[in-house]
């Protein structure tokens, strides 16, 4: 029979430091196996492990904030003021990454850890009674999607930088692990592969899932994900194509206020409550005091407001990036130094995809495509502009991009928006292998088919 073991992905040389240990065979069941048929045999199971999934999703190295974070620490030249401790982290600010790095291996197994989880539940949506199955295997899918856009966003080079039929992405494993083997030693696939199966999962997510699902993936959500896929590739068609959806659904308004777009803690004045979503989030992970972690308020955050304070923003880059009356301008708090108001609610949900993100994707896609499909670029723009108080008069390709800048300021956007625009970060080059995460080196000790990445 077969079993479902706890294993992460690729964790042969831990295992086998495990049991060279023991000094006599083990002669008992091991306690961390179930066998298959009792752990997923009924739909209430199957749709169990599906909520642990979005737990893994939103493990503060994933979905709670970890790789946003990391990116926006490799893409940092004059906005971040890092006084963290954290080697690893303060090896991400100085674009020195070894491959040893430990929160870049947190970021991999975790990734693979979620996607084994929800493999699992792909492996046995059959057992979902008839009215789920296929919302379960739209949120699972919606899951190994996301995942995998974002694993192949950090571990590999950008689609535009030299062939993505070529160039090395990440492991696709579409089957659970239910056994560590010689057959796990998958290889890396292309680049090009790794978003196939993003766009291939996200497509089929969105024909399957409900317009509504409460806080879980509904099929705006896919919608959402797969706007941001396209932009990445360069794809601005399908890009355009996809934020309409979104857009046009009118599931989703923009906040009346930036500020209300966060939910923050009462004392900067915002009404919100707490820990819940707002109605511009698209898709967020969800954060009580009881279970999930805001990674971006560990390290955004000042310690009056539950974070570390490692990650305060320089008053120069401010003043040099918003405009006067911009309402974006001023959502930052002085606690010694100042800070993103964005992170200061310790509880707060972790926001992936809001509103804001569509209208400015469909603007930059009208504008590259020289169309106005829902709305024109200037109408588009203003909109995200008069939120933050601002008059708009002109809609170029570089208001649009300042744009973003502004409005997704430390929510994980500007290395990836660097590499699609193949701007250089500083005097780093935007297709420099220092800004590519190394395959962990553990992971190769592993896994003898795995190749690292140039440059380490």
């Amino acid at each position: 029979m077969k079993k479902i073991y706890s294993f992460t992905l690729f964790s042969i040389a831990v295992v086998g430091l495990l049991l060279s240990s023991c000094k006599k065979p083990l002669d008992v069941t091991p306690k961390d196996t179930i066998e298959q048929a009792q752990a997923l045999n009924t739909s209430k199971d199957v749709q169990a492990a599906l909520v642990g999934a979005y737990s893994d999703l939103g493990n503060a190295n994933f979905y709670g904030g970890g790789p946003f974070l990391m990116s926006d620490f490799l893409a940092n030249t004059n906005a971040i003021v890092w006084t963290g401790t954290f080697e690893g982290l303060t090896q991400l600010i100085n674009k020195a990454i070894i491959n040893s790095n430990g929160f870049v291996e947190d970021v991999w197994l975790n990734g693979y850890k979620t996607i084994n989880d929800v493999n699992n539940v792909i492996s046995a949506v059959d057992k979902v009674d008839a009215a789920d199955q296929a919302r379960v295997g739209g949120e699972a899918k919606f899951i190994r999607g996301s995942v995998y856009f974002d694993l192949v966003r950090v571990f590999g080079k950008a689609y535009n930088d030299g062939s993505p039929a070529t160039n090395l992405g990440v492991p696709i494993v579409l089957t659970p692990t239910t056994a560590i083997t010689t057959a796990s030693y998958v290889s890396r696939s292309t680049v090009a592969a790794v978003y196939q199966q993003v766009i291939k999962d996200l497509t089929d997510a969105e024909a399957s899932l409900p317009e509504s699902n409460g806080f879980f993936a509904t099929k705006y959500t896919a919608a959402a994900m797969l706007a941001r896929v396209y932009l990445q590739m360069g794809d601005y068609n399908n890009a355009l194509n996809a934020a309409n959806r979104v857009i046009a659904s009118g599931d989703y308004q923009l906040a009346s206020t930036f500020a209300k777009a966060f939910p923050t803690v009462q004392t900067l004045g915002d009404p919100a409550q707490p820990g819940s979503n707002t109605v511009e989030d698209i898709f967020a992970m969800q954060v009580t005091n009881l279970t999930g972690v805001n990674n971006f308020n560990t390290y955004y955050a000042s310690s009056s407001y539950g974070g570390r304070g490692d990650a305060s923003i320089d008053p120069d880059w401010i003043d040099a990036t918003y405009e006067t009356g911009d309402a974006r301008k001023d959502f930052f708090y002085d606690d010694g130094d100042l800070f993103t108001s964005k992170f200061a609610d310790q509880y707060g949900n972790v926001a992936i995809i809001r509103l804001a993100e569509m209208y400015l994707i469909r603007a930059e896609a009208n504008v590259r495509l020289s169309t106005a499909v829902g709305a024109t670029p200037l109408e588009d723009l203003a909109v995200i502009r008069g939120r933050a108080g601002l008059t708009t008069t002109s809609a170029t390709l570089a208001d649009i991009l300042l744009e973003r800048t502004r409005e997704f300021a430390f929510e994980g956007f500007s290395l990836n928006d660097a590499k699609r625009t193949q701007t250089n970060i500083g005097s780093v080059a935007w297709n420099s292998t220092a800004l590519i995460f190394p395959i962990p080196q553990r992971e190769l000790d592993a896994n003898k088919n795995l190749v690292q990445n140039t440059g380490y």
